[in-house]
Parts: C-alpha cells; sequence; structure tokens
C-alpha cells in the first residue's frame, strides 16, 4: 500500500499531525486485536476531528470482516477497505471512491512485480509466500477472512528475494498462514524444499532467511536436512502447536497427535544450533485441570526454547464458539500465567548459555526500550516475537549500522534479552554513488 501511494501523489510522513491522510491497517484474529483495532481506530478520528487530517481509511481483516456493521458505528471513517482491495488504496486517500466499503471474498496475493516499500527498520524484510489457509481448525477463523491457500511460484518468490538482495536487505523473513503447506495448492507438495534449496543457489538473495508458522503436517525429513545444512536459512523453527492433550488436539481439529509432535520435535533437535519455539492456547472449551497439567508438564518436560501462551477467544463463525464446556476467564488467565511462569524460568536458564559466547548479530537499531541503547538480533531471535541483543562498547565507539552483521561477546541475559559487547564491526554499506543505502526502498525492478 506504502509503494503504491509513493508511486501516486502521497508521500510518507512520520507522525499522524503531520498526515493529510491516516490509513490503519488492521487485524480480527482475535478479540484483543479487534479491541486494539477499534481503540487505533478512534484514537487516529481525532487528528481528523481536529482537523489536521482530512481523510481516515480503514484496511486489513477488520475492513474485511466486519465493513458492513462499521459503516454505521463509525462515520468517521472515510473509507474501509477489505484484504483483497487494498489496491484501491489511492482512489481512498483522494477520496475518489463511489462507496465507503469495498469488500471481496477470496485471497489476494501480491506478486514480485508489484513494488513495495519496506516498513521494518534495520535490515529486515517479510516475504509473504502464499496467502490464506485450506485447514478447518475449530477455534480459527483465518480461512473465513483470508480465504482458501493461493501459493506464488518458486520462481516469484526467489526472484522477489533476488530483488530484495540487491536493495541490502540482510534477512527475509517468509511468511504464509500454513509454511509447511506452501505450494500444495499449485500440486506440489514438495514446494518448500524446492524454494529453500532454489534460495540457497541464488545469487543475490539475503544472507539469513527465516521461515515462520511452520506447522506439524508437511514437515518433512527434506526440510529437517536443509535446515541442517543450510547456508542461508536459520536453524529456527516457529512451531505453532497449541496444545497436547490427544482430546483437545482432536477437539481443535489439529489433525496431529502428542506422538507425533514429539517425533517431530525429537528429529529437530538434531539440528545443530537449532531454536524451537512454539504457542499454545489455555482453556479451550472443555480443557480440564488434568488436560492442562498434561500441557504443563509436556513443556517442563520439552524445553522449548520460545513459547507465546494465548488464552482461548470465543470467535463467531467457528465450531469451538459454540462448544460446551466454555471456561471462565479467570480461568484461562491463571492457566496462562502459570505456563510462562514455567518457560521463563526454561528461557532464561536457555539464555544464561549464551553468556560467555560470541555471536553474530544483524543491528536492527535504537532500542524500542532504551533510546541511547542500540539493539540487534542473533539467529535465534526472530523480529518483533522474540528478544533482542542490547549493545554496548568497551571504548565507547561509534554505533553499529543498522543493516550490518557484527559480532557481540554475550556478558550477561535475562529470560528474553541478551546484553553484549560489540567486538567487530561490518563495513559500512554505501551505494555504488558513495551515498549511504536505504534499505527501506526497495526498486520495483533491477536498474
Amino acid at each position: 500500500m506504502i509503494a503504491r501511494m509513493q508511486e501516486g501523489e502521497f508521500e510518507l510522513v512520520g507522525a499522524p499531525e503531520d498526515a493529510d491522510v491516516i490509513v490503519v491497517n488492521t487485524c480480527a484474529f482475535i478479540e484483543s486485536a479487534k479491541v486494539e483495532s477499534i481503540e487505533t481506530i478512534l484514537e487516529m478520528a481525532r487528528f481528523k476531528e481536529q482537523g489536521s487530517a482530512e481523510r481516515l481509511v480503514v484496511t486489513g481483516c477488520l475492513a474485511q470482516r466486519y465493513a458492513t456493521e462499521l459503516l454505521d458505528e463509525m462515520p468517521e471513517v472515510d473509507f474501509f477497505l477489505g484484504t483483497n482491495e487494498f489496491t484501491r488504496i489511492n482512489e481512498a486517500a483522494a477520496g475518489t471512491l463511489p462507496n465507503r466499503a469495498w469488500v471481496s471474498q477470496g485471497s489476494y496475493l501480491y506478486s514480485n512485480a508489484d513494488a513495495r516499500t519496506n516498513s521494518v527498520r534495520g535490515g529486515t524484510a517479510y516475504v509473504k509466500v502464499s496467502e490464506g489457509c485450506n485447514r478447518t481448525c475449530t477455534f480459527c477463523i483465518i480461512p473465513k477472512i483470508r480465504g482458501k491457500q493461493v501459493s506464488r511460484t518458486v520462481d516469484d518468490v526467489v526472484a522477489e528475494l533476488q530483488r530484495l538482495g540487491r536493495a541490502q536487505v540482510r534477512e527475509a523473513v517468509l511468511v504464509a498462514q500454513d509454511m509447511t503447506s506452501y505450494g500444495v495448492d499449485l500440486g506440489d507438495p514438495n514446494a518448500l524444499a524446492a524454494l529453500i534449496r532454489k534460495a540457497e543457489a541464488a545469487e543475490q538473495v539475503p544472507d539469513w532467511i527465516r521461515l515462520l508458522y511452520m506447522y506439524p503436517w508437511n514437515f518433512t525429513d527434506e526440510l529437517v536436512q536443509l535446515m541442517a545444512s543450510g547456508q542461508r536459512l536459520l536453524p529456527y523453527v516457529d512451531m505453532p502447536l497449541q496444545h497436547v492433550s490427544e482430546r483437545i488436539l482432536k477437539a481443535m481439529r489439529r489433525n496431529t497427535t502428542r506422538d507425533k509432535q514429539r517425533r517431530l520435535i525429537d528429529k529437530l533437535r538434531d539440528i545443530p544450533g537449532l531454536t524451537l519455539r512454539t504457542t499454545f492456547i489455555t482453556g479451550f472449551p472443555g480443557e480440564t485441570d488434568a488436560d492442562f497439567q498434561e500441557l504443563y508438564d509436556w513443556v517442563e518436560e520439552v524445553r522449548f526454547d520460545r513459547v507465546g501462551v494465548f488464552t482461548y477467544s470465543i470467535e463467531e463463525d467457528t465450531p469451538a464458539g459454540v462448544m460446551d464446556g466454555q471456561l471462565e476467564e479467570h480461568v484461562k488467565e491463571e492457566r496462562r500465567d502459570a505456563l510462562m511462569a514455567l518457560q521463563n524460568e526454561i528461557a532464561a536458564e536457555k539464555n544464561r548459555e549464551h553468556v560467555g559466547k560470541r555471536l553474530r548479530v544483524l543491528v536492527d537499531g535504537i532500542s524500542e526500550e532504551h533510546e541511547y541503547v542500540y539493539e540487534g538480533r542473533h539467529a535465534g531471535q526472530a523480529p518483533d516475537i522474540d528478544g533482542v541483543v542490547y549493545l554496548s562498547y568497551d571504548d565507547g565507539g561509534e554505533p553499529a549500522t543498522p543493516g550490518s552483521f557484527i559480532d557481540v561477546q554475550i556478558e550477561d541475559a535475562s529470560a528474553y534479552d541478551l546484553m553484549g559487547v560489540v567486538v567487530s564491526d561490518a563495513p559500512l554499506l554505501l551505494s555504488a554513488d558513495g551515498l549511504t543505502f536505504n534499505p527501506h526502498r526497495i526498486p520495483a525492478q533491477e536498474g
């Protein structure tokens, strides 16, 4: 959307009070995300009421799912664009669309032919390889919002990786609603392995390739081997498991079992330097004390590197939302807190194992928590969801350039973050004309 607007008559500004048009891109996956989206829309509407902004546009999943209802409830919003209609963003920003709400069904997926502006700081960019999901998990609304899975071709994704590499992006984070099913809709159940092989062999692609949302199904032995031997593919597995109780897995319609999950984890643990991340849901309908205790004991036994825990959120139009055995919120939260307390102890122990080691770190920039400190991430830390490495200098040297790789001696650790001293800086990245390269603007094509 940003690239389309920049190709038109608009330029991006850094603060809402400086904007003529404000675009709020929303989420509607769980109740807390919907609440946050609504609160943000109302907060941004104040700038329009005060006269500093002319127009307010709402895009994304909330618009896709609730545009009809929100038309009357939010008269301050000029236009709602669903997930398949964001290509109309320039018309919405200019105020030339004939209707306020634009929603269509299906799965829209961009391609390498589309211009893009990278909104991620440092040297990282996200690459979506497929859109939508064919799974039928009983708690999940994504297939009804995003539609059935539609995958990009291997060649198209690799071409975008090369375009990012030429723009000096150092880390490409590949995402999909169901990564291990990438390409199945194209008739190739081994498409993900083919994509990784081609990306590893290609020139001018980012140094790091990270995969997110790799579910237990379709996680082949070839993928495990590629992750163990890859030069660019990081040994990082983010695999949302959601539960371990056989009864709850069946009620969730997860199409897996406790034993299958454990056998896969045992295979993954053979990958050198593996970081294993997962997420769980507490308080799913019908979850008993015994079910939760089984999950708690399993987390204690398996010792994941990273764990995220969500309380079950009742979502309309999902089978789980009308199941018997809905639990009180305080029960869901107590179980979440207990599981997170356990995981914090495990994570702190695992992070302390890094103390004294030298790690390669990708510099993100100034810390979002401490304005006078720079931060980066090692290969086992994904952007936005994991901790960071806080950087310091023994000699008071200049901060490393965002988007560069440096060596860091780790000196301290907490449950989430590491602290270290920079021991070597990578050279400053320069463009062909000698000016510092702007990693955020990604050319539409080479040259």
